[in-house]
This record gives structure tokens, sequence and C-alpha cells, in this order.
């Protein structure tokens, strides 16, 4: 039985006021990714986007709303999550549960063309530098030519002084918007986990996360980093496009 749309809203809107906490100018990094696939996609009937990491489907729902006539894609691997967003976001995407990354993954994504566009944001971060590499081939042949992948994360920077004040801008700017005052994950994983609508997701998530103890280490990987290894896997450009702090938006263009 599914969760009831009033349960879904709930967890969604605590959600989105949970990850304000740590993702900083979240908004404005959804509208810049936005405007990259808009512009990737411009002259596509259908355009068929992917979203990795999609968790409750807050990227996929507003990208809906600025290209109607695009399919969405979005994977996540947590149960909870991929509920709660073909609950609330039902008509944003079509949900796919697979983990990232791991053999087989994209076969189970149903696509039946090239995709125009691949979008992420804070969640690559957890795939190691091994299994990015091969994510990041994976999704290049994926790829229609001239089609994009946009990866909205958080990327130090490799000098340490240079982070120090990346890191200090975000912190400031999060006390002036008081997003800190939200709820933090852990407070809002409690706090969903005691909804009785949604014990036996919390039931099969468990279960997920002991058989993949190895997936969800922070890989800590600077945007240089990303750079190479997209170099690597075939993207001839690639380029930021967005930074606030550490935030960024991160472009690879197939040529």
């Amino acid at each position: 039985m599914g969760v009831g749309m009033g349960t879904a809203r709930l967890w969604v809107e605590r959600w989105e006021l949970q990850q304000q906490h740590y993702a900083i100018a979240r908004e404005e990094r959804f509208t810049v990714i936005a405007d990259v696939v808009e512009h990737v996609v411009a002259h596509q009937d259908r355009p068929l986007v992917l979203d990795l990491g999609c968790g409750p489907g807050s990227l996929a729902s507003r990208l809906t709303e600025r290209l109607p006539d695009a399919e969405i894609v979005a994977v996540d691997m947590d149960p909870v999550l991929l509920e709660l967003g073909r609950a609330h976001h039902a008509d944003a995407a079509r949900y796919v549960d697979a983990v990232i990354g791991e053999s087989g993954w994209t076969d189970s994504l149903g696509l039946d063309r090239p995709l125009d566009a691949v979008v992420s944001t804070t969640a690559l971060h957890y795939l190691s530098e091994r299994t990015l590499l091969r994510t990041y081939r994976q999704l290049e042949n994926l790829l229609r030519p001239g089609g994009t992948l946009v990866n909205g994360d958080h990327f130090a920077p490799d000098d340490r002084r240079c982070s120090e004040l990346t890191a200090h801008v975000g912190r400031r700017r999060a006390e002036r918007s008081r997003t800190h005052d939200h709820e933090n994950w852990d407070a809002w994983w409690s706090a969903a986990a005691q909804d009785p609508e949604l014990t036996d997701l919390f039931a099969q998530r468990e279960e997920r996360q002991a058989a993949l103890a190895h997936h969800g280490s922070d890989n800590d990987l600077p945007l240089a980093r990303h750079v190479e290894l997209l170099g690597q896997a075939g993207f001839c450009h690639i380029t930021p496009v967005w930074q606030f702090g550490d935030s960024q938006v991160l472009v690879a263009l197939k040529d």
C-alpha cells in the first residue's frame, strides 16, 4: 500500500526545509541547473532527462515546471524517498529504484532513446572515485551528441586556504538566511521513522542499507578532479557555470 498524499506532502515539505540546512543557495542552484538543461534541449520536441539521486523529486519537480514537455527518469536507491516522490510529485517523473554505479544499474532505467541531459544535485559525492569514473563513462555513452551532464554539489578547492574561504562564505550566507534554524538530516530521519505510515518503507530501507554497507562515504573530490574524470570519460567541454561558497554547478557537454 502506497503512502497517502497528506503524509507525503508533510514529509516532502519538511525535507525541503531540511535540505536548506546544508545546500547553500539551494533554490538558486536548482534554477541554474534548469537554465542549463533548458538551453541544451531548446530544439528537442520531447527531451529525455535523467535525474540521479532524485530523493523525493525535488529537482525533477522543478524541471517539470520549466520543461513541461520533458520526460524525466528519476533514480534513487532509497525506498522511503522514492515513495514520497511517487506520492507527492507523481507527475514530475518516472521513478526508478536503482543503485547508481552498481553493476547493471543503467539497464533498469528503461530508456528507449539517448538522453538529452543528466542532472544531479548533492548525490554523486557518495560514489568512490573509481565508481564515479565508471558512472561518468556510462552516462557519456547514454547521452546523445550535444547532450549534457549537470552536477550541482559541494566542491571544495584543493588549496586549503581557499577552501577555508569558500566554506566561510557559505557559512555566512547560511547565517544570514537562517537556514541552519531548520531541522537537520538526523532529526528529519528520526522523526519520519516514527510515522506509522512509513514503517514498512523504513524496514526496506534498513535492509537496503545493510546490503550496501560499502556504499555512502563522501569521496571529498575537488572540482579539478571531477573535471579530470569527466575528461577521461570522454567529455570534451567542461566548465563550472555557477558558484556560491563551496556550492557549484559543473557542466559537461558531449561532442
